[in-house]
């Protein structure tokens, strides 16, 4: 299937205000866009990008004082199917990891682990290891928050989440690394697109998505608790340790993001017959 993706996003800057971006499409999926995911921001200022250190795409900007809107509009091949499932994927011993898997058995910004290590131990020590263990720790955190929007907070860690038992999506993905790293799981923070194909109305507000994805059986899984349930048409922009590491944008000045709209839906196909009948 097809789907458009895009955004819309204003920043007021109140002096010459260097930006990075963190909105393209991630390279891992560059081969499926069919028209391309330009970052387009007015008034025109150059633009530079790079890849970090986890491979993520970023583009840099020098905004002018004032207002700057930047946008997207593109549209990406998808392959219409939900995410994998394996309950048969074995958990791997820390000493067998790849090296590149051990950053993310690691504590970061949000996702502290000294505070929660005992609680997830006597929560999951009992549950089987590996894919059922980790969908053990998404059931628990899907049942533990209370999403809504007006609980976003850009300071809430994993333990604030556990106490306060609400957030947003990326506060239930937070929390449910958090546990994962606790019983020696690898687990990376994910953000990108989420439609809502698949899934019947009503519909919420149209955002970015978190979910994260851990490694089992020398491969790595996506899992969402704040869902928690098998979703098509996801679209990865970043991934990292947590959401410090795939901010959608980082300022280094003073400045109000006064607008901001995401769209991600998928384009209907056209049936041949059907158009020749409405050709003549």
């Amino acid at each position: 299937m097809k789907i458009r993706l895009g955004y819309e996003m204003i920043f007021d800057c109140f002096q010459a205000t260097p930006i990075i971006l963190m909105l393209k499409v991630h390279p891992g999926r560059a081969q499926d866009l069919i028209v391309p995911d330009q970052v387009v921001v007015s008034p025109p200022v150059p633009i530079t990008t790079y890849y970090d250190s986890y491979g993520n795409q970023c583009t840099r900007i020098l905004a002018p004082k004032g207002l700057l809107r930047v946008s997207t509009d593109a549209v990406i091949n998808d392959n219409g199917l939900t995410d994998v499932v394996n309950p048969e994927a074995k958990q791997t011993p820390v000493e067998q990891l790849p090296d590149e898997a051990l950053l993310f058995l690691l504590g970061s910004r949000y996702c502290e682990m000294d505070p929660l290590a005992d609680i997830a131990w006597q929560l999951f020590s009992d549950h089987a290891t590996g894919w059922l263990r980790v969908q053990a720790i998404c059931d628990y955190v899907h049942q533990h928050i209370e999403f809504g929007y007006h609980h976003a907070s850009s300071t809430r860690t994993a333990k604030d989440v556990f106490q306060e038992r609400k957030g947003v999506c990326r506060d239930y993905a937070h929390l449910a690394i958090t546990l994962c790293r606790c019983m020696n799981i690898p687990a990376r923070y994910c953000t990108g697109y989420l439609g809502d194909m698949g899934i019947p109305p009503p519909y919420g507000e149209m955002d970015f998505a978190a979910w994260f994805e851990a490694y089992l059986d020398g491969q790595w899984y996506i899992f969402d608790p704040r869902n928690n349930m098998p979703r098509m048409g996801r679209i990865l922009i970043a991934r990292g340790r947590d959401a410090a590491d795939v901010a959608i944008s980082t300022t280094f000045g003073p400045s109000n993001l006064t607008y901001f709209k995401v769209h991600t839906d998928e384009i209907p196909e056209v049936c041949p017959s059907s158009a020749n009948r409405d050709a003549v």
